[in-house]
């Protein structure tokens, strides 16, 4: 029961980040005449036939900032999670491995059959 709750509210998290312009606008449909009223900048500009979308433009344009901000921070910390706050030393020593081989007694040379060795024919 406590995990599907979770889930939901976690899915609803996710797509409400997504969505908050949509939710910027839905608002605003809502509320149009209250927010022409109150919030309106060229109330005494009835010329201009505002009706409030200076108010929508000024709202959307603080979403827009606040999703840059939030991407600037999620950048931003999964940059210092990717690198490490503390310098981090690291010493190499290095290890030499030598061998020592004997060398081998060859008693009778290598037979070698250079008919395999040709150089190719040319056709003219």
């Amino acid at each position: 029961m406590y995990k599907r709750l979770t889930v939901i509210l976690l899915l609803i998290s996710l797509v409400g980040s997504n969505l908050s312009t949509y939710f910027v606008y839905a608002g605003f449909e809502v509320n149009q005449k209250q927010l022409a009223e109150k919030f309106c900048v060229n109330k005494n500009r009835p010329w201009m036939h505002c009706n409030g979308k200076c108010y929508l433009m000024k709202k959307l344009k603080q979403a827009e900032e606040k999703e840059k901000k939030q991407e600037r921070e999620s950048q931003r910390t999964a940059f210092q999670l990717a690198m490490p706050s503390s310098p981090v030393a690291y010493h190499f020593t290095p290890v030499l491995f030598e061998r020592h081989y004997s060398l081998a007694k060859i008693e009778s040379p290598i037979s070698c059959h250079f008919s395999i060795f040709q150089p190719p024919k040319q056709t003219c």
